[in-house]
Order: C-alpha cells, then structure tokens, then sequence
C-alpha cells in the first residue's frame, strides 16, 4: 500500500459521514478524538478531519492541523487494514506538533486495528 491519501480515501457524503456518526465507536487522547466504523465495503480506509472553529477562529491555524492530522494518517495507514472509515477531530486548545500528533494517531490506529 503506498503511502499516498488520494480523494478515493477521503471520507465524504452525508449518508457515510451520518452512518459514522450514529453507529461508529469513540476514541480519546491528549489532543485528539476518533470515531471509527469497520466494515465500509471498500478495499481502503476512508478518513476525514475535523478542527473545530470554537477553538481556532483563523482558518491558518484550523488548515494546519488539518494538514498535520492528514500526514500523519498518510505516514502510518499501513498499521491499520482495508474497510474502517475514521474521524479524527482536534479536541486540545493549543497547537501540538507534528510528533505530538503523529504519535496520537499511531497509538489510535493501533487500537482500532487490535480490535
């Protein structure tokens, strides 16, 4: 699996996006909370993000998250398998970096992908 996040793999739509919402399960950490589902009928993950506006009020800083939840999802894909759509939401009020997130998404998919 290469490690590319092209638009196949982006987690969009009101019926998959609501589906998630209502049936999927919650995860927590420091910075970040996942919902995720299994079972999408895909030969792919789909992921989507989320920064709350509450928070962050300059689009800049929303779009960095973004960018840094995004990357790191590209970087570890790979440690979880085929067919779970997932969503990352940023739940902190400060601005983490990029190791700090990475190693929040990596202990998320290690979860999901154990269960």
């Amino acid at each position: 699996m290469p490690a590319t996040l092209p638009k196949a793999e982006r987690l969009c739509g009101r019926t998959a996006i609501g589906t998630l919402m209502s049936k999927g399960k919650w995860e927590r950490t420091a910075h970040l909370r996942c919902c995720y589902l299994s079972g999408n009928g895909l030969e792919f993950s789909r992921l989507m993000v989320s920064v709350p506006k509450r928070w962050f009020k300059r689009a800049v800083k929303r779009n960095l998250l973004k960018r840094r939840m995004r990357e790191a999802y590209r970087l570890q894909k790979e440690l979880l398998g085929p067919g779970f759509d997932i969503l990352f939401n940023y739940n902190a009020q400060e601005i983490a970096d990029f190791e700090t997130i990475r190693s929040e998404v990596a202990g998320i998919l290690g979860k999901i992908a154990s269960k």
